[in-house]
């Protein structure tokens, strides 16, 4: 791997590391090679935005992962999210554990060893894209790119990219010991009470409240109110 590592590149990986499930803070340093073979049970996604790129992780454990039935992809998502959004507006998409062998393989592509207290923990590797074009030249296009545009004049770049859309009726938070020791019958109380309005997010961001409605049997959502992109970070 030649790629220049740039700021993008290092904030995209330190951002990874702070979301990685871990006992301890992870550390980054990059590497010019990662173990053969190793990202063959790597987990892959694209980051689509103002400054694209391409993912691949693999970590060598996944503390509870297995006792709590969750699958990598999963798990990982969250690391994978914080590591797009450190590049700008954008979204994360599918999250596929498909290997990265070729995305390892390309000489655009930089690769982070992920440290735990000295012990490799596992590799992150990152390729950089600019309008869907590989390319060194990110950082500074992204800026000059973006600069003086709207909210609104960035978004639309990204208009024809399907995102998530969640509705969300209330939250708990739960030790792994009480997730686990949930039964069928049990009840989880959330932090809201009835009757009020729901929360809209749109790839995890509050966008409006609504109120939960039944169309033909299916559960839907009244939106009651819209929220400015001030009001609705989270």
């Amino acid at each position: 791997m030649t790629s220049t590592i740039t700021a993008l590149h290092n904030d995209a990986a330190k951002a990874l590391a702070s979301q990685l499930p871990s006992g301890a803070p992870l550390t980054i340093q990059a590497t010019g090679d990662v173990p053969a073979g190793i990202l063959g049970d790597a987990v892959t996604a694209s980051y689509v935005g103002g400054v694209s790129a391409d993912f691949a992780l693999v970590i060598a454990e996944l503390p509870g992962a297995a006792e709590a039935g969750l699958q990598a992809t999963d798990l990982l998502r969250p690391a994978l999210e914080a590591a797009g959004s450190a590049l700008g507006a954008g979204v994360l998409g599918d999250v596929r554990r498909d290997g990265g062998s070729a995305l390892a393989g390309d000489p655009e592509s930089v690769a982070f060893e992920l440290v735990d207290a000295g012990r490799p923990a596992g590799w992150f590797v990152v390729r950089i894209r600019e309008n869907g074009t590989v390319g060194a030249s990110a950082p500074a296009a992204f800026g000059s790119a973006f600069a003086g545009s709207s909210v609104a004049d960035k978004l639309g770049r990204i208009n024809n990219v399907e995102m998530a859309l969640t509705v969300e009726i209330g939250r708990t938070r739960m030790s792994v010991r009480d997730v686990l020791g949930l039964e069928p019958g049990a009840v989880i109380e959330l932090d809201r009470s009835a009757g009020a309005p729901a929360d809209v997010l749109l790839n995890g961001r509050l966008i409006a409240h609504g109120e939960v409605v039944v169309v033909d049997q299916d559960y839907a959502v009244r939106i009651t109110k819209i929220l400015d992109i001030a009001d609705g970070q989270n």
